[in-house]
């Protein structure tokens, strides 16, 4: 099957540049000695999951337990579930998951905590506390804010605080790479420092876990930091392209959509709206890049339609032309549909179920 055989909009994976990206940031964390965690909410494929175990990794970080769920399907022995689990269901879930593999679960109070020391009393539920270092969604201060929260779920029996872990999301607005790598600086430091308040304080914690795209690679370099999570670098993205940490090239996630319109000279018009392409993004110039076709910009979205513009100079495509659109943000696009395609060049070499979507 061709890429033109594809009903569209499809989403479409380049497996020669995934298995790039793959291969190359295993490789960098082999090189620093840190332990790789990649996210699996990128893509939520086991297909995809497979090929980073196979590169090289100490398992998953997961926002949702159907993501855990499913790479523990594919083999995967230790999991670390970055969201707060709250409620009985997911608690059920929580143990059943446990009695199979390694489970680590992040969380920012004392009463998730106790939640989860109910399922802790043959073997202590491992937690990682998270830090706010200037995202400002999550967690404590760092430093005596985040040490007395230590203290207090140390206490806790049935559970066992191994490490600390924080979400720098806030390097995403920093453009400028030395401005970006201070702002890494301080996150490590004040995570160790954090780390060495705990320590005075009698808890010794051997985890530092970090990590995302635009800041891994200055993270993988900073001592103290023992284990990374990325997760757009598989695919990467328009936004990781503006921030310098990627090229168009290493993109490996596209929505091949049809030109269904041309209302005007300058206008053309594609099937794939914001439930293809999510909004994020929406008003950064070329938030939704046309792959190989700098003289079309898309302007804007709505639900099922992609309206963009030709600059001058060019004829534009004509209706029924397919076109790859690379989005802003491409984590949101895989759980947006039910299959992937998986190409080599222009030909479907696979076909890739997104498991964990919709959960």
């Amino acid at each position: 099957m061709q890429l033109t055989d594809l009903e569209t909009p499809a989403l479409v994976i380049d497996l020669d540049r995934v298995d790039s990206n793959v291969t190359a940031m295993a490789e960098l964390a082999r090189q620093s000695g840190v332990a790789l965690r990649p996210h699996v909410k990128t893509h939520k494929m086991p297909e995809l999951a497979t090929r980073q175990m196979k590169a090289g990794v100490v398992g998953f970080t997961c926002a949702t337990l159907a993501e855990a769920e499913m790479v523990v399907e594919v083999g995967c022995d230790d999991v670390l579930v970055a969201f707060p689990l709250v409620g009985a269901i997911k608690l059920r879930r929580l143990a059943a998951l446990r009695e199979r593999v390694r489970v680590t679960v992040s969380l920012d109070s004392v009463e998730v905590a106790e939640g989860l020391a109910a399922l802790g009393a043959c073997t202590p539920v491992e937690v990682l506390v998270e830090v706010d270092t200037g995202l400002g969604r999550l967690g404590r201060p760092p430093g005596a804010p985040t040490v007395a929260l230590v203290e207090a779920v140390a206490r806790l029996k049935g559970v066992q605080v191994v490490g600390l872990l924080t979400h720098a999301g806030h390097a995403y607005r920093v453009t400028d790479p030395d401005a970006r790598l201070e702002l890494v600086r301080a996150e490590v430091e004040t995570l160790v420092a954090t780390r060495d308040g705990c320590a005075r304080h009698g808890i010794e914690l051997g985890t530092i876990s970090v990590g995302s795209t635009p800041t891994v690679r200055a993270e993988l370099i900073m001592e103290g930091v023992t284990e990374v999570r990325p997760g757009t670098y598989i695919f990467n993205d328009t936004t990781m392209v503006d921030l310098g940490v990627a090229t168009e090239d290493e993109c490996g996630a596209s929505v091949l959509a049809t030109v269904v319109g041309r209302p005007s000279g300058d206008r053309f018009v594609i099937d794939a709206g914001t439930k293809s392409l999510t909004s994020d993004g929406v008003g950064r110039p070329g938030w939704v890049r046309v792959a190989s076709h700098p003289e079309l910009v898309m302007s804007f979205l709505s639900e099922e339609h992609g309206v963009g513009y030709v600059t001058r100079g060019s004829q534009g495509p004509a209706v029924g032309d397919r076109l790859r659109c690379i989005p802003s943000h491409v984590c949101p696009v895989a759980n947006l549909f039910d299959l992937a395609y998986g190409v080599r060049g222009d030909t479907v070499v696979a076909t890739l179920p997104v498991v964990a979507r919709g959960h």
